[in-house]
């Protein structure tokens, strides 16, 4: 492995790990409040453009890293709607 890769590797899984607490932090929390479902509709309309580009230009780092990331925009879209629903029913309780 050449020291680039090694660098992008790293700082990729800063990112996932920085994102990752996120989205565990918000589970544990229990409260989406103030967060935007459009945030991770962009999130994830962008990784997926960005891992499909990096497959065609065959960057491996980007490819792994932006498939990453679209799986957590994917989790964390999941996290707000169930916290939202929460939130309704309880509203209406």
């Amino acid at each position: 492995m050449e020291a680039k890769d090694l660098v992008g590797w790293l700082s990729s899984a800063i990112l996932l790990m920085t994102v990752g607490r996120q989205i565990y932090k918000q589970w544990q929390e229990g409260s989406s409040e103030g967060v935007s479902k459009g945030l991770f509709v962009g999130q994830m309309a962008a990784s997926f453009g960005l891992a499909a580009y990096s497959w065609m230009v065959r960057n491996w780092v980007f490819v792994a890293t932006n498939l990453l990331m679209l799986l957590s925009g994917v989790i964390g879209y999941g996290i707000t709607l169930h916290h939202q629903r929460n939130a309704k029913r309880s509203a209406d309780s």
